[in-house]
């Protein structure tokens, strides 16, 4: 494989595609060695049947707002890979959706949801469609319509979408409520489901839960625990709420969270009725970080800023694709900075990256980081299959375990010779590795 000419040869055939073509090279460049041993992957064409996807759905979305106008928006699905199970992907309603994006996490959740090991492909859907600011009978009219459009594509054994950006417990709901009148079938199809009709306890908290588990695993491996340990936290969705609780109970101080208008430092810390208040102020919709300052009277607001020049051991960005910088990283690095855990999809730029890895920080990419959504996910499909329902706390010791289990596989193949452990290599290869042995069990198809 040369890495180089396949980058050239897939920027001529996907211009543009920025946010795709940038986690296909991530993943080459990691794994060029271990293929280039292998010569029957090279013969399978296993590279080149692997960046493209399986098939690309799209369409539009009309709907009609409160007054009587109609919209619409165009809506997605990226079916990328199902070696080695049915596809499986979050569903994001945003502003900056468009292929080139959901190309990029449907090619991620390839490799994440093989190292969960559960019988998982890759996908990817959503829509330009941005919730914010909209009724809630738009917003079910929306999701109604987007279903019309999708869901002859979807199946407990073909495709299994779920929540991302923009798309949590309501929305799943419009979505499977839809699916269920078309197809008669009440069926796992999505998962994020309503407690009430078959979601799994702690999945909205799951992502956050898991990336400060892995964050937990990276400093075990160096002789360290997340005890008295001061961390920085991007955004306050689902996963940043999820990474703060857990960070509290694992014995780290919080100091930051962030939105689209600036951070919050509170040198106090965020947690307990701190934690209550931010959700308030999420649920109704506003932003949460200058409200939080005017609340809390210690927090200071930054306006504009990212919270990556907080003085921190732990970093965790949570928020979204390409959030921490360049000059951020160097930051953290001067800051004294030990972790950083993804918990977002791909939220360091590829220039980040290489300064934690070349100052042997201990980097932890979202593909890894952030799997325990997406494996809580599969664990909502077990219970659906067997018609139970666990409690939280089996269903948090399998996530845990989970957790564990992708901090190891990326250990093995990451480890280095002077003893560091590059955990972006190490996830590259162990995902890469079972889903191309699967491809070669199954032929060219």
């Amino acid at each position: 494989m040369n890495v180089d000419k396949l980058m050239i040869d897939l920027e001529k055939k996907h211009p543009g595609e920025v946010e795709y073509l940038q986690a296909v090279k991530e993943v080459l460049e990691s794994i060029e060695e271990v293929y280039n041993q292998n010569p029957q992957f090279e013969a399978a064409g296993i590279i080149e049947r692997l960046v493209e996807p399986d098939k690309i759905i799209t369409f539009k979305v009309p709907w009609v707002d409160d007054q009587g106008k109609a919209h619409v928006n165009l809506g997605y699905r990226v079916q990328f890979n199902n070696a080695i199970g049915p596809y499986k992907g979050g569903i994001r309603f945003h502003p900056s959706v468009n292929l080139s994006s959901l190309k990029f996490l449907g090619f991620e959740q390839i490799f994440k949801n093989s190292l969960t090991t559960l019988p998982m492909g890759g996908a990817k859907g959503g829509s330009d469609f941005n919730p914010k600011g909209k009724s809630q009978q738009e917003i079910m009219r929306f999701c109604h319509s987007f279903m019309l459009q999708l869901w002859k594509n979807l199946g407990p054994d073909t495709d299994v979408p779920a929540g991302d950006i923009g798309v949590g417990g309501r929305e799943v709901g419009y979505m499977f409520g839809m699916h269920k009148k078309l197809t008669g079938e009440h069926t796992g199809v999505f998962t994020g489901k309503g407690r009430n009709w078959g979601g799994s306890l702690i999945r909205p908290e799951a992502t956050g839960f898991g990336a400060v588990y892995f964050a937990q695993e990276m400093l075990k491996a160096q002789g360290e625990t997340l005890e008295g340990k001061i961390a920085t936290v991007s955004g306050f969705g689902n996963v940043s709420w999820g990474a703060i609780r857990k960070l509290n109970q694992l014995g780290a101080k919080v100091m930051t969270i962030s939105g689209p208008d600036g951070y919050i430092y509170d040198p106090d810390g965020i947690s307990g009725e701190k934690i209550d208040y931010l959700l308030e102020l999420r649920a109704s919709n506003q932003d949460i970080a200058k409200p939080y300052s005017y609340e809390f009277s210690n927090a200071q607001f930054h306006e504009g800023k990212r919270p990556w020049e907080v003085k921190c051991d732990l970093a965790f960005p949570c928020a979204i694709q390409n959030e921490l910088d360049e000059n951020d990283a160097k930051n953290l690095v001067k800051n004294g900075c030990k972790v950083v855990s993804e918990g977002a999809n791909m939220p360091c730029v590829p220039e980040a990256i290489d300064i934690f890895l070349e100052n042997k920080v201990l980097y932890g990419p979202g593909k890894a980081a952030n799997a325990g959504g997406v494996a809580t996910s599969g664990l909502e499909q077990t219970q659906n299959a067997m018609k139970l329902s666990w409690p939280a706390e089996e269903v948090e010791e399998k996530l845990r375990q989970i957790m564990i289990n992708i901090h190891d596989a990326c250990a093995k193949y990451g480890k280095e010779s002077d003893g560091y452990i590059n955990y972006m290599k190490g996830a590259n290869i162990a995902g890469f590795i079972k889903v191309a042995n699967a491809m070669l069990d199954q032929g060219v198809i």
